[in-house]
């Protein structure tokens, strides 16, 4: 038997904390529980994990709160809810059974400020790392109309939606982006192991080499040494612009530039917009004013220059433009694109339209980013046979040269 120290909370919230002997903390964990205790942490008595290791922790976890858990999160929560369950109930039922302790710990902090009569959707607002704008605001609305469950199935396919386009995104820049990194690292290895002893090869025969084999030594020498100023370099030049981005303006510059990259600036532009006009949709559908489902939108898009242009056709509206007008001013759609919305406006479903709208564009981002890959496979396998070309050149041309000369 050993002794295990634990903390947690009855049913009534109340933090507890104790020792307890058992063979193991499954075993503290089962007693607790049969108490009607929620542990919420067991560990070896006099073993006090130190309060900066505590921190890290805390810190690495909340970085984790990914969007899948907050998916799981809402289709458990519809569920818990159409069943009857309270919310506190749920939350504390659901903080027992995350893989994630730190989303479990902000959940019984919720749990607590709703027993403390706070508001759900005030409740949410407090953690705008894991819940959006976008994500109070339905649950507001749902809260309020007493349909919370529905409010909670729609973000669910929403963010289902978000989450399937950030993964075809992913999926289509691994394979070059590993291409890179593989190219990167043999370039190194190439120039600090392979080539230096071939070059005091060369240079102890004092013989004329090809050109190939001087642009390989020359590259392989200046890596040696000027590698510390490179590192410098590139460090200082990453901490100049993440600062650049932290501020306002840089940010603006920086999103205002991904959107005129060839190629890849067009489908980001698509997939914000998709982004946009789904939670467009979602926001006129719950029943918000237009001009406060477009702020919603605007913040949703996560790209300050798509948001400004957002904004600007917000304030058409507000100055008495209908939607199709203040969307045509934009500049931001495509006729077609454009067309449907003002069929949606004379038919009073603009949401769906929008929806629709949405639904055009991810198949549109879905289609170039598999051309793209598709596209990009080739190059990578043209540019490594190059390297390859290049490295046998330059190894094996003065090898050449010697062995026909030695041959006389």
């Amino acid at each position: 038997m050993a002794n295990f120290e634990y903390s947690g909370r009855t049913a009534t919230g109340e933090r507890v904390r104790g020792q307890m002997e058992a063979a193991s903390s499954s075993g503290v964990a089962a007693e607790l529980t049969a108490k009607g205790i929620i542990p919420l942490k067991i560990g070896m008595a006099g073993r006090e994990t130190p309060e900066f290791v505590e921190k890290f922790q805390r810190a690495w976890n909340r970085r984790r709160i990914s969007l899948t858990d907050v998916i799981m999160f809402c289709r458990q929560m519809t569920s818990l809810i159409r069943a009857g369950v309270p919310i506190t109930r749920g939350l504390r039922g659901l903080a027992e059974t995350l893989r994630n302790p730190e989303f479990g710990r902000i959940l019984l902090e919720m749990a607590d400020d709703l027993e403390k009569g706070h508001e759900f959707a005030s409740v949410l607002q407090r953690h705008p790392r894991i819940f959006s704008n976008l994500f109070v605001a339905i649950i507001h609305i749902g809260e309020s109309s007493g349909r919370l469950e529905d409010a909670f199935e729609q973000l669910h396919g929403y963010l289902s939606l978000e989450d399937e386009t950030r993964k075809r995104i992913k999926s289509a820049l691994r394979y070059p982006t590993l291409v890179l990194i593989s190219i990167v690292i043999a370039i190194a290895v190439i120039n600090v192991f392979v080539v230096p002893p071939f070059a005091n090869l060369f240079a102890s025969f004092g013989a004329e080499l090809p050109w190939a084999t001087k642009i390989l030594i020359s590259s392989s020498q200046f890596t040696m040494e000027y590698w510390p100023i490179g590192v410098a370099i590139a460090v200082a030049t990453w901490w100049v612009v993440r600062r650049w981005l932290a501020t306002a303006e840089g940010r603006l510059a920086w999103h205002a530039i991904q959107l005129r990259i060839p190629q890849i600036g067009s489908i980001l532009e698509r997939a914000l917009l998709a982004r946009f006009c789904r939670t467009l949709a979602i926001t006129l559908g719950s029943g918000l004013p237009v001009t406060q489902c477009l702020t919603i939108a605007s913040r949703a898009v996560d790209n300050d220059h798509v948001a400004a242009r957002i904004v600007e056709l917000r304030g058409d509206i507000e100055a008495g433009d209908t939607l199709t007008a203040a969307a045509h001013a934009s500049g931001l759609f495509t006729p077609l694109v454009l067309q449907m919305i003002a069929v949606g406006e004379e038919t009073g479903a603009v949401e769906d339209t929008l929806a629709e709208v949405a639904s055009y564009y991810e198949r549109e981002v879905d289609y170039d980013l598999r051309k793209i890959g598709d596209a990009i496979e080739p190059i990578m396998i043209v540019f490594v046979g190059i390297l390859v070309l290049g490295l046998a050149l330059g190894v094996y041309l003065p090898m050449w040269e010697m062995a026909s000369a030695a041959r006389g």
